[in-house]
């Protein structure tokens, strides 16, 4: 995500859930090794002024806070690590980049203990007069903050999971919106349980925010399916950074516009296709959960995964039905709640 995104010295980089802070320093550690030849002032300026983190735990921002020390990123009296919830509120501040991997899951309430024992709650549902839609889902409401935070041309690279490319509701106005006010751009279709829990479907959007105008600024969604018929584990196959490499190769982080496909009707196993904005747009509910390729198992008996894998994508399943059903009870809950 950082080496798509491409950071350069002097712009300003925000992570909005920035927990122990992998991003920021990744980004630090990007811009510095692009850049072999900063002056005194620009690494100073890139020390203490080109970071910002927010993170709702105070113990998870302390570790961040010695994370961006030991990496050069601010100071014994200033560290960029905002403590508090993000959502709350707009902060005013913009930013050139914004780099992000929301947290995972909605609950009608989220209990914080603080260092001097006091408690604060964090709302489910978050009303704010630049958000496109009211919604309690937790990353459809980071899509609206980081959209906010970005500055105009601004770039952002977000880690979402699927519920976000298709839910209807707040989620379809949301996608509208997005494509309309910022140009989506590209889509990378992550395997199961990489940054989620097991079962859960990652992807992670690249956006750009534009000025206000009449037409779309989306033109093409261009999309990769590191998905289909790709096996990983945490343990025994995990992802690696060259399972990546052909993904940035064909990002083309140089000039977007010369992007190629390498799906046709001639080769319909190419992992890297793009859609107009009029098929988006098309789709029902605006959709963009894409996919175009034959799962080798489903279409060939002789050609099936070991049966462990098999059995371990069947709990994956299991498990991602699971969280949607927590995620139905909780909203049957607090309905309830209300009602009462």
């Amino acid at each position: 995500m950082v080496d798509c995104t491409a950071p350069q010295p002097g712009e300003s980089i925000c992570d909005p859930a920035c927990g122990t802070g992998g991003f920021l320093f990744t980004a630090h550690n990007y811009i510095t090794g692009h850049n072999k030849n900063l002056t005194r002032e620009q690494l100073k300026h890139l020390n203490e002024k080109v970071f910002t983190g927010y993170e709702l735990v105070q113990a998870t921002a302390r570790v961040c806070a010695m994370n961006m020390m030991l990496h050069g990123i601010g100071s014994e009296k200033s560290v960029p690590v905002v403590v508090g919830d993000a959502l709350a509120a707009d902060p005013g501040e913009r930013f050139d980049v914004v780099l992000a991997n929301p947290p995972f899951g909605k609950k009608s309430s989220t209990v914080i203990v603080g260092e001097d024992g006091r408690t604060s709650t964090e709302k489910d549902t978050i009303e704010r007069d630049d958000f496109w839609a009211t919604t309690s889902n937790k990353q459809l409401n980071f899509v609206q903050h980081i959209k906010t935070l970005l500055k105009t041309n601004g770039r952002a690279a977000v880690v979402l999971p699927d519920n976000v490319l298709f839910e209807g509701g707040a989620g379809e106005t949301i996608r509208k919106k997005l494509l309309h006010e910022c140009d989506v751009h590209t889509l990378l279709r992550l395997p199961t349980g990489l940054l989620y829990a097991q079962g859960v479907k990652a992807n992670v959007l690249f956006f750009e925010k534009k000025s206000a105008s009449e037409a779309p600024w989306t033109k093409k969604l261009w999309i990769y399916d590191l998905r289909t018929n790709k096996h990983f584990t945490l343990k025994t196959s995990p992802l690696r950074r060259d399972d990546l490499n052909e993904f940035v190769e064909l990002y083309n982080t140089a000039n977007r516009n010369q992007r190629q496909a390498t799906w046709s009707a001639e080769n319909p196993n190419g992992r890297w296709r793009v859609y107009s904005y009029e098929e988006l747009i098309a789709r029902d509910k605006a959709s963009l959960d894409i996919f175009w390729l034959k799962d080798d198992s489903l279409a060939d008996s002789d050609n099936l995964p070991a049966p462990a894998v098999i059995a371990q994508e069947i709990v994956q399943d299991l498990q991602a039905a699971l969280e949607q059903f927590k995620l139905i009870a909780s909203d049957l809950g607090a309905e309830v709640e209300e009602l009462l």
